[in-house]
């Protein structure tokens, strides 16, 4: 595997070796050593399956209690991936990072607790998977909007992005509850 760094150091790109041939593919998604070794030295304790369609954004998500470490990536379609900083002691606070993940280029994107994530589907649908480091609680899930001009961040959007109410209603960053240091 590579351990890709990225213009916020702990959100870091992971390209699998990839073993094909005309029968299919091979891949390792995780090996806790070698991540270790990389700087994700986690637990995890929860996979997540979601199946999206083209146009659908969701997020910017995050929970303020029992945050998430979230290893993602796409088995089927093409996603524009994003990680916000949201740890207001952090030199890159409401800075992001945006990935394209694909069933084709088989990356993963770590994003770690005290990060907002979302992502948009360009493909006409994708299926996204993740493992989480905390249990999903919903009574400590916020929700930042997606088009904050404080964060700016470059969605390719092929027209009005679809979104839930939920991702309607999201708070701007300089509202929103975040993540302090202690």
């Amino acid at each position: 595997m590579e351990f890709i760094a990225t213009s916020i150091p702990e959100v870091i790109i992971v390209e699998p070796r990839v073993f094909g041939d005309s029968r299919g593919f091979f891949m390792e998604t995780w090996h806790r050593q070698r991540f270790a070794e990389n700087g994700i030295d986690v637990e995890f304790v929860q996979d997540n399956h979601s199946l999206s369609g083209k146009g659908i954004l969701r997020g910017l998500h995050y929970q303020i209690r029992h945050p998430q470490g979230k290893l993602v990536r796409v088995v089927r379609g093409q996603v524009f991936d994003v990680a916000v900083d949201i740890r207001k002691e952090s030199p890159w606070f409401g800075h992001w990072v945006g990935v394209t993940l694909s069933d084709e280029n088989k990356r993963m994107l770590w994003v770690p607790p005290g990060f907002a994530h979302g992502f948009y589907v360009q493909s006409d649908q994708a299926e996204f998977v993740y493992k989480c480091t905390d249990f999903y609680a919903p009574e400590h899930e916020r929700c930042i909007v997606w088009n904050d001009p404080d964060l700016a961040i470059a969605w390719p959007l092929d027209g009005q992005p679809v979104l839930s109410d939920k991702d309607c209603n999201g708070d701007f960053l300089a509202q929103a509850e975040v993540f302090a240091q202690g």
